[in-house]
């Protein structure tokens, strides 16, 4: 019988549990540390990992596998820069992952809408306007905000979640601008440009892209240069897809209007505390970040973690 451990929270989601507990021996340390699981996984000769970057706060790598015996790592997810791929390729672990199961992750739209709904927030000041009424502070005028039909929104990379986003902006009226240069765009759908040229037109920036060598820091001071002033930019990727510091010297400059963001650097090794963007929104910057929420709907864990567990077959065989 194979032995995993689970390092997620899954008991909420309906059936999970009871289908993973399927799998094999299961022991269930949802909020570990990455000393205590090094530890369990050596004191229980786990087999297998099943995880999720929302809740990991560190990443599964040579420190942790090394002379473990792990053999397989499953992640209900598309991303994984919580694990060290290149490690486990040249030791024979296998990574499950969501990636490329796209009839699956077709039906997942909770990233593009929480990015959607994180730039409607941007665009018409809503947190700053929900804190003065909360005040009972009723004077609009501080907060007049943006028509979207009056905006042109550039979507960066079209993948699963540009194409949905884009989709949702289409309604509204937008102008809607994509660059993908790994993706051809249906010449009926939107209008396909190059980097430089979204940059330059867009009123609002939105990235949509996975975070390798290529998009590390892709927004910066030279691409901050040349978007239009008084830009917004929305990022539901991973928070080193941008340089935070460049985005945070923007905005105090004016060249920035605002920045929407789920994600910030250095999730996984506990940035939070010292997270520069969060520091900036509470120092009254219009900066809005949530927790990595956007993924987490009932609907969206349910596909992924389910058929994540899928993944792994019948494993008691």
């Amino acid at each position: 019988m194979r032995r995993i451990i689970c390092i997620t929270p899954i008991k909420h989601i309906k059936g999970a549990f009871r289908e993973l507990y399927k799998k094999g021996k299961l022991f269930y340390f949802p909020y570990i540390n990455k000393e205590d699981l090094r530890k369990k996984i050596a004191e229980e000769k786990i087999d297998i990992i099943f995880t999720n970057p929302n809740k990991q706060i560190f990443k599964i790598d040579e420190e942790l596998l090394s002379g473990a015996g792990v053999t397989t790592i499953c992640t209900a997810s598309t991303g994984t820069n919580h694990i060290d791929i290149e490690y486990c390729k040249t030791n024979n672990i296998e990574v499950m992952s969501l990636t490329k199961d796209y009839d699956v992750i077709e039906t997942i739209t909770s990233t593009a809408e929480m990015a959607f709904t994180l730039m409607m927030a941007l665009i018409r000041d809503l947190p700053k306007a929900v804190e003065s009424a909360s005040k009972y502070d009723w004077d609009y005028e501080k907060h007049i905000g943006r028509q979207l039909n009056h905006l042109t929104v550039g979507i960066v990379g079209y993948g699963r979640l540009g194409k949905h986003f884009s989709n949702f902006c289409d309604p509204f009226f937008a102008t809607v601008l994509v660059s993908d240069p790994y993706k051809t765009v249906p010449f009926n759908d939107f209008l396909q440009v190059d980097m430089d040229s979204l940059l330059s037109q867009s009123d609002v920036v939105a990235l949509h892209v996975h975070l390798n060598e290529e998009t590390h820091h892709m927004i910066n001071e030279d691409t901050i240069d040349k978007m239009k002033d008084g830009v917004y930019i929305v990022n539901t990727s991973r928070g080193d897809v941008v340089d935070e510091g460049a985005i945070i010297r923007a905005i105090r400059s004016g060249k920035i209007n605002g920045y929407a963001t789920d994600v910030i650097s250095d999730e996984l090794s506990g940035g939070v505390e010292n997270s520069p963007v969060i520091k900036a929104m509470n120092e009254g910057l219009n900066i809005i970040v949530s927790p990595h929420i956007g993924g987490m709907t009932k609907e969206a864990q349910e596909i992924a973690y389910l058929n994540s567990i899928k993944k792994l077959g019948n494993m008691n065989d």
